[in-house]
């Protein structure tokens, strides 16, 4: 089974990823640390390499970061958005 279907199916197991409402607002975070999932989001979408992540945060792992991708996948319901009409012919 590939990691998509997975996705698709919302047979994944977020082990990782905490929700606590006293903790950031209620904002998922890594392992119940004080790191949140758009936090790591974010620098992913900055180019920032995973080598990178875990460099200037030491407390989290490899697998830590997949998980925090793999859960924001799952997140947006694996709907699929057209962000701009594709072009025609000019």
């Amino acid at each position: 089974m590939t990691d998509l279907t997975v996705l698709e199916r919302g047979i994944v197991n977020f082990n990782r990823i905490a929700v606590e409402p006293d903790q950031l607002e209620g904002k998922p975070t890594v392992r119940g640390l004080r790191i949140t999932v758009e936090t790591v989001v974010r620098l992913v979408a900055a180019g920032w390499s995973f080598e990178e992540i875990l460099s200037d945060y030491p407390d989290l792992e490899h697998e830590d970061i997949r998980q925090v991708l793999a859960y924001a996948a799952a997140s947006t319901n694996v709907h699929f958005y057209r962000l701009c009409e594709p072009a025609g012919p000019s």
